[in-house]
């Protein structure tokens, strides 16, 4: 994949030769330097903006192939791509469960059935018994695990996480990386995540290092943090 901005002698190529792939139910870290690309890698992996050529398939279905091969990108965001951001942007007059159900009503499910899967899903993260609260009633790391209820509402195959962990303290972010990975193999989910955050690299089996807007596979030391 390759990503250029601008034309003729100012412009500038963000990704130059991008080249992943992710298994269902893995999960692996894209890391590199500030300016690299990952920025840029990510909202191309999610649709947010098109590359300037290449292919990204998801599952077996080709859904660029230098354009767009999907005709309603908005429905493949919401239905299919899972967003974890560093910050969990949650809807601050919705309670828990609604910020949870929203994209699964938003996608055509009755409201019941959205906040049965809320409700599953808050309980297999440890946070069902704040199905009630508001927002600001939660710690940073019960918003987290909301933020990451959220993205698995509508069982997307893939979830794109940024920088996750970086505002929690050790305890918190491996809680989150060991969540992470424990609902990319019980939902058969691809998880990426975009870190700089030297206490989760370690944990990863499976690296991509950008540089310069090239990625690199590289193994990583898989170091267990258990369930």
């Amino acid at each position: 994949m390759r990503k250029r901005y601008g034309a003729g002698d100012t412009a500038v190529d963000a990704l130059k030769d991008v080249n992943m792939t992710v298994a269902p139910g893995e999960v692996v870290g894209l890391i590199g330097p500030s300016g690299s690309g990952k920025t840029t890698l990510l909202k191309c992996l999610g649709a947010v903006i098109e590359p300037t050529a290449g292919r990204m398939t998801l599952g077996d279905e080709v859904i660029y192939d230098d354009g767009w091969k999907i005709d309603d990108l908005k429905a493949l965001r919401r239905d299919r791509i899972g967003f974890v951001f560093q910050a969990p942007y949650l809807i601050p007059f919705l309670d828990v469960t609604d910020n949870v159900a929203l994209l699964p009503m938003l996608a055509g499910r009755p409201n019941a059935e959205a906040r049965r899967r809320a409700l599953a899903l808050l309980e297999a993260l440890d946070v069902g018994h704040r199905a009630r609260a508001q927002p600001s009633e939660l710690s940073g790391g019960e918003q987290q695990r909301v933020s990451i209820a959220r993205a698995l509402a509508n069982q997307p195959p893939v979830i794109l996480a940024d920088e996750p962990t970086a505002p929690l303290d050790s305890e918190r972010a491996l809680a989150v990386m060991r969540i992470l990975n424990r609902m990319a193999r019980q939902y058969n989910t691809a998880v990426i995540i975009v870190t700089h955050d030297e206490k989760i690299i370690p944990i990863f089996k499976r690296i991509y290092h950008i540089r310069d807007g090239v990625t690199h596979e590289e193994a990583g030391e898989g170091r267990e943090i258990g369930d």
